[in-house]
This record gives structure tokens, sequence and C-alpha cells, in this order.
């Protein structure tokens, strides 16, 4: 079996990195652009897509910063993290994703975040 490898996306978003916090990090939020059904319970997120289930463990989390999740089927050294970065100067603020994929995979699973990731904005009116 392939190796995963780390890779990052980043997409700038015109949100308060408060508002696009919730969006990342409660159930409600998430299920308004990255699954159909998020629920939590047990310290387990539950996130379905057409009827299938996956759970994710919540590895970290820090407030209007970051969220990490690690699926609970995944191999030991995955995860996926989703990071607001926030620009000093300019106030301007991105979104930075660290994801795992096999080599022959990675550019479909940038292809499903662009996707993930424009929904997530036209959500956010930004």
């Amino acid at each position: 079996m392939a190796e995963k490898k780390k890779f990052n996306v980043e997409y700038e978003v015109k949100s308060s990195p408060k508002i696009l916090f919730g969006f990342l990090s409660e159930p409600n939020g998430l299920a308004q652009w990255f699954a159909d059904d998020v629920t939590y319970r047990d310290q387990l997120y539950t996130f379905t897509w057409d009827g299938e289930q996956q759970k994710a463990k919540l590895l970290s989390i820090k407030e209007n910063k970051l969220v990490k999740f690690k699926w609970i089927d995944d191999e030991p050294h995955c995860y996926f993290e989703m990071e607001i970065i926030q620009d000093e100067l300019t106030n301007d603020v991105a979104l930075a994703i660290t994801d795992f994929a096999t080599e022959d995979t990675i550019a479909e699973r940038k292809l499903i975040w662009d996707n993930q990731i424009q929904y997530l904005i036209s959500v956010l009116g930004a």
C-alpha cells in the first residue's frame, strides 16, 4: 500500500477568524459545507456523506486559530488540519489546509478541498 504524504493548500477567505472558526469547529458549522451531517459525541465527530459515515477524533483545537482532526481508520501519522492565518499588517484572512494523500491521489484530494472551500466561502457570503 502506498504511503500517504502530507500536502498543504491555502485559500483566501474574506471572513473574520471568529466567524470562520465556528464553521471549522462546530458540528452545525461543519455540516453547512464540509459534510451532509456532523455529530459530536464522546470526543468523536461523525461525518456523514451520502449515508456513509466516517469518524474523526479531534486532536487539537485553538480558539479562532486551528482545528486538527484524525480519521479513526486512517494511518497513524495522518491527520487533517484547518488553520486560520491572519496577516498582521493587512488583516487578510487565509485558511491553510494540511492533509495526507498517496502520491496518485493528491491532485484529486486538492480538488476536493478546492470545491469544499469554494462552498464554504459561498456559505460565509464572503
